[in-house]
């Protein structure tokens, strides 16, 4: 599995404490084994965002992804809170 980072996601990611940072890079991790380990609560979404899943980071912070080719290739494409990305 790979994963790619879209732009947005990158400038969203920068802004992040470096310890949500970290949370992710440990999330990433669990995500690449298995991807839908509980601890991710992997989901479908909705409405704007509908064709997309959502992990959770941590309580509050949330990846926004889609798959490019499933099982192959996923797109990373939004990171942040819960209020921020769903409003």
């Amino acid at each position: 599995m790979q994963i790619r980072f879209s732009r947005t996601f990158q400038k969203q990611f920068e802004k992040a404490s470096k310890e949500i940072q970290e949370a992710l890079d440990e999330r990433v991790q669990i995500f690449l084994q298995d991807q839908f380990h509980p601890l991710l609560n992997n989901h479908q979404l909705r409405g704007v965002f509908v064709g997309c899943r959502s992990i959770n980071i941590t309580g509050n912070w949330r990846v926004v992804y889609r798959y490019i080719e499933p099982n192959t290739f996923v797109l990373f494409e939004f990171f942040g809170t819960h209020s921020e990305l769903y409003k």
